[in-house]
C-alpha cells in the first residue's frame, strides 16, 4: 500500500519502520523541518517535505502523527484536493470527527505504545484501536495494522479517550516517578540500577495480578511513621513532597475500599 506519513516524531518514525517492514510503500514523509523529514524519509524511504499544501496525491493512506495541538490547524491544507482518500490521526484523545467537512474516508489508528525514535518496539505486540467512518476506510485500517500488529482492535473515540487516560496513568506518570526516583538517588550518589530488579518485578507481576492485588509499601498499610519521615526528606521539593502524600494518601484509600 502507498503511505505517505505526516510527521516524523518518535510514533512516526517507530510507525514507519513497522509498515516497510510489513512491505508498504512510503512514498513521501512530511515534518515541520527538513532536518527531520529527510531523517525519517533515509530510514524508511519516500520524498521528505516541509510543504503541507504539496503532498502527493497519489497514496492510499495518509497517516497523520503530529502533535495534537497542531493537527487541527494542519487537516485543511493536507486534505484540500485528496477528500477521496484515506486519512487517518494517530492521536489518543482526538476524536474522528475532526475530519469531518475535510475527507470523505477517515478514520483513526491509535497504537498505544511509549515510543522512542532511539529504540525500536516490537509493533506485532503493540495494540493497534482503529476507527473509521465507513466500511472502505475501516477495511483499509484493518489490512494495515493487521500486516503490523496482532492485536487489532475497533475502538470508538469515546472509549478511546479513556484508553489514552489509562495510558498516561500506567506510563508517563510511572516514568516520571522513575525520573523523580533516579533524581533521589543521584543526590546520593546511588546508581539508578539497584531499582532496576524492583521496576521489573512491579512490572511482570501484574501480568498475573491485579494492580490492586500487586500494590505493597507503607501506603499500603499507611505506616504513618515512615511515611511521615520519608516525606521531610522531601522538604526541598514541596511538588515532590505533595505528590508524596497525596499518592500515599490514595493508595491508602484505595486499599480499604
Amino acid at each position: 500500500m502507498k503511505i505517505v506519513l505526516i510527521g516524523a516524531g518518535n510514533l512516526a518514525t517507530n510507525l514507519g519502520k513497522a509498515l516497510l517492514s510489513a512491505g508498504h510503500d512510503i512514498i513521501q514523509v512530511y515534518s515541520r523541518t527538513m532536518e527531520s523529514a529527510y531523517h525519517l524519509a533515509n530510514i524508511v524511504g519516500g520524498a521528505p517535505t516541509i510543504d503541507i499544501e504539496n503532498i502527493n496525491q497519489n497514496a492510499d493512506l495518509y497517516i497523520v502523527s503530529v502533535k495534537d495541538s497542531v493537527l487541527c490547524d494542519l487537516l485543511p491544507k493536507l486534505c484540500k484536493g485528496k477528500e477521496n482518500k484515506v486519512v487517518v490521526h494517530t492521536a489518543g484523545s482526538i476524536p474522528m470527527d475532526v475530519f469531518i467537512g475535510m475527507s470523505l474516508h477517515y478514520g483513526v489508528l491509535y497504537p498505544i505504545q511509549s515510543f522512542s525514535k532511539s529504540k525500536d518496539v516490537d509493533f506485532m505486540k503493540t495494540p493497534c484501536f482503529i476507527e473509521g467512518n465507513d466500511g472502505y476506510t475501516i477495511k483499509i485500517l484493518i489490512d494495515v495494522c493487521n500486516s503490523i500488529s496482532n492485536h487489532v482492535t475497533y475502538l470508538s473515540s469515546e472509549d478511546r479517550k479513556y484508553v489514552h487516560l489509562s495510558a498516561v496513568f500506567a506510563c508517563n506518570f510511572v516514568n516520571h516517578c522513575y525520573d523523580i526516583a533516579a533524581d533521589i538517588l543521584q543526590k546520593h550518589n546511588i546508581s539508578f540500577d539497584v531499582l532496576l530488579p524492583l521496576i521489573d518485578e512491579t512490572a511482570y507481576k501484574v501480568h498475573s495480578l491485579s494492580p490492586h492485588k500487586a500494590q505493597t509499601g507503607p501506603a499500603m498499610r499507611y505506616d504513618e511513621n515512615i511515611i511521615r519521615s520519608q516525606s521531610i526528606l522531601l522538604h526541598d521539593n514541596p511538588l515532590v513532597k505533595d505528590l508524596y502524600e497525596r499518592l500515599s494518601m490514595n493508595i491508602h484509600r484505595n486499599a480499604i475500599k
